[in-house]
């Protein structure tokens, strides 16, 4: 059998790596089963049927047993967004932890966005995109793009340069394409959840594919807990026309 993989190429630079896991599709059956003072010792088809009727009946305790501790690299808007869904989620014992440019400065990494990965602005709504530029178009954005992060960054190093606080010269950096690190632990509930809602069609394009390579570390570990616990598409990364 192949294994594996524990980290995830994603977009231009980023990624997703499964740094820790805690418990199996057992751990949350017996979870279940503690109610009646029992216990499975391995997992078979009676266990996959109890695990279908918790996720089916939205039993979702059992689910909050498991852990998964992600490190994942990303553009800050994908950060800033998956951060929204964190502290806006009801389920405990979430945990978030990121790195600061106050204290490291390491080289900048800025998310490009090739001249035929440019999308339109929908014709419906304030928020989410359309279908692709016309390539032109996308072509002298990406070049005006790349001046930009350019000039930033000249900025940035400058101010350095000049004895400025790591802390103030940051701001001269473009945030939201910048590439930020963090860790996410989260239950498995929270996982399948943040995993119905950023693999949905309507989802982002880029936080859509973050959620594709979750997606796939998590089924590795959880094979029969995840699909019982989330309603997931068959495809992977979700086409993505709106900013959930």
């Amino acid at each position: 059998m192949t294994q594996q993989p524990d980290r995830i190429p994603v977009l231009d630079h980023g990624y997703v790596r499964l740094v820790d896991s805690m418990g199996d599709d057992l751990t949350v059956v017996n979870a279940a089963k503690v109610s009646f003072d029992r216990e499975a010792r391995e997992f078979g088809p009676r266990e996959e049927r109890l695990l279908a009727f918790l996720g089916r009946q939205g039993h979702l305790s059992p689910f909050r047993h498991a852990f998964l501790s992600f490190e994942i690299y990303a553009p800050l808007m994908v950060a800033r967004q998956w951060w929204k869904y964190v502290v806006g989620s009801d389920h405990t014992m979430d945990a978030w932890n990121e790195s600061s440019r106050r204290y490291v400065t390491e080289e900048p990494t800025f998310h490009m966005i090739e001249p035929d990965g440019w999308r339109s602005a929908p014709e419906n709504r304030k928020q989410g995109s359309g279908g692709p530029l016309p390539p032109g178009g996308g072509e002298d954005l990406s070049a005006e793009l790349a001046a930009h992060y350019e000039r930033s960054l000249r900025l940035y190093e400058a101010a350095i340069e000049a004895g400025a606080a790591v802390e103030q010269a940051r701001v001269f950096l473009p945030a939201y394409a910048m590439y930020v690190r963090w860790r996410w632990t989260a239950s498995l509930q929270s996982v399948g959840h943040f995993l119905e809602q950023r693999l949905a069609d309507d989802a982002q394009r880029e936080i859509a594919a973050f959620a594709a390579a979750v997606r796939t570390l998590t089924v590795a570990r959880f094979p029969h807990a995840l699909p019982a616990l989330a309603r997931l598409p068959d495809a992977a990364p979700g086409s993505g026309q709106g900013d959930r």
